[in-house]
C-alpha cells in the first residue's frame, strides 16, 4: 500500500521545498496536493518539479475541472482525481494523456456511481471526511463501503483519504486498499519518518475503536460450501472458483463447521499416496479452525494472531451463535 503525504496539511514553519526534500528523504510515495479551484496550486507543483521527481497526486474539487487539464497535461501530473459531487456528473477526459485519471466519493454518495466512469477512469477516491477539509473524523461506513466497491470494480485500484491513523491504515491494507492520502496524522507527528513508519507497522494497542464487524469480508463474497455439498471435487471447485485457497464449512442452520486451506488438502493427499481415490472431503477438512468473533476489537484480532504458533492467511468470522458471518483476509498485509 502506498503513502500519498497531503502537503497542505502541515501546519509548522518549514518551506513547501523543505517538506518536499523531508518527505522524500524518507520515501514518501506521493505527494497529494488539494485543489480547490484554486490555479495557484499549480505554481506549487512547478515549485515541486524543481526539486523532487516524486509523482504528484492531485485532487481537483471544482465543477468544471476540465479547465485545468491543459495545466495537468503540461505538468505531467501522475494522478489526477475529479470531485464528484461538485459536478454531479463523469467528465469526459482527454484522448491522449499520460496522467491516470480518478474520481472521488463522498461518504455517502453510493458506489453505483462510478459506473459510467469504469472503462476510463484508473482508480477512485474514496473520501472518508469532508473533501478538501484537514483534521477529519475516519467514517467507518467507507470500511464497508470500499468493500462493495472492491467487489463491483476488481480492476479498478481505490484510493482512500480523510482521517486515517495507523489502525485505520492496518485495516484499510487488509482490504487491498491501494494508496491512503494522509494529511494532520503524518504531517503533524512528532516526526514525518515516525509518521511514515507507522503506516508499514503493525498497529501497537490502540486498535480497541475499531470492531471485526467494521471491516470483515462478508460471507457472500467468499467460497462457502454446506455440509451437504461437501464432495471433494466441490470443495476444490470452490477453492478454484474464488481464488483465496480455502473454503469456510457451514452446518444446515448456517454455523461454522470447518475449514478447508490448500495445505489440508495437500496434507489429506499425502496421507493417501498409494490411493488417491481413497482421499474423502473428511481427510481435508480442518473441524477446528482458528475463528474470531465479529463482537472482537482490531487489537483482539492482533493479540489471537501473535499467540498463534503457525501462520494463517484468514480468519473465519462468527457471531454469537457461532454463525458464519464472512472471514477477515490478511494476504492483503504482504503486499508492498
Amino acid at each position: 500500500m502506498k503513502i500519498s503525504a497531503s502537503l497542505y496539511s502541515y501546519s509548522k514553519e518549514k518551506s513547501l521545498e523543505e517538506l518536499v526534500r523531508e518527505l522524500d528523504a524518507h520515501e514518501i510515495d506521493m505527494l497529494h496536493i488539494d485543489c480547490a479551484d484554486d490555479e495557484s496550486v499549480f505554481d506549487d507543483i512547478k515549485r515541486i518539479r524543481k526539486i523532487s521527481s516524486t509523482p504528484i497526486d492531485l485532487h481537483v474539487i471544482s465543477s468544471e475541472p476540465e479547465k485545468y487539464f491543459s495545466k495537468i497535461e503540461e505538468l505531467k501530473i501522475e494522478y489526477a482525481c475529479l470531485q464528484y459531487e461538485n459536478m454531479n456528473r463523469v467528465p469526459k477526459l482527454p484522448q491522449k494523456r499520460a496522467t491516470q485519471y480518478g474520481l472521488a466519493f463522498a461518504s455517502e454518495t453510493a458506489t453505483n456511481a462510478f459506473k459510467k466512469a469504469e472503462d476510463n477512469y484508473s482508480f477512485a477516491l474514496m473520501m472518508a471526511t469532508v473533501p478538501g477539509q484537514s483534521g477529519g473524523t475516519f467514517n467507518r461506513i467507507n470500511f464497508q463501503k470500499i468493500i462493495d466497491f472492491k467487489y463491483r470494480y476488481p480492476h479498478t485500484r481505490i484510493h482512500v483519504d480523510g482521517g486515517i491513523n495507523d489502525s485505520i491504515a492496518f485495516i484499510l491494507r487488509l482490504l487491498g486498499v491501494h494508496v491512503i492520502v494522509s494529511g494532520s496524522y503524518l504531517m503533524n507527528h512528532t516526526s514525518l519518518g515516525a509518521g511514515v513508519l507507522s503506516f508499514h507497522k503493525t498497529p501497537n494497542g490502540n486498535g480497541v475503536h475499531y470492531h471485526i464487524s467494521d471491516f470483515f469480508i462478508p460471507a457472500a463474497h467468499l467460497p462457502v460450501v454446506t455440509e451437504s455439498e461437501t464432495s471433494f471435487k466441490n470443495i476444490l471447485q470452490q477453492i478454484e472458483k474464488y481464488g483465496q485457497g480455502f473454503a469456510m464449512i457451514t452446518d444446515s442452520r448456517g454455523k461454522l463447521t470447518g475449514v478447508v486451506t490448500n495445505a489440508d488438502i495437500r496434507r489429506g493427499l499425502l496421507k493417501h499416496l498409494d490411493n488417491l481415490n481413497e482421499v474423502s472431503s473428511e481427510n481435508i477438512i480442518n473441524r477446528n479452525p482458528v475463528g474470531i468473533s465479529e463482537s472482537a476489537t482490531l487489537a483482539d484480532m492482533l493479540r489471537l494472531l501473535n499467540n498463534l504458533s503457525f501462520i494463517v492467511l484468514f480468519l473465519p468470522v462468527v457471531d454469537a451463535q457461532k454463525k458464519l458471518k464472512g472471514a477477515v483476509l490478511l494476504n492483503n498485509l504482504t503486499r508492498v
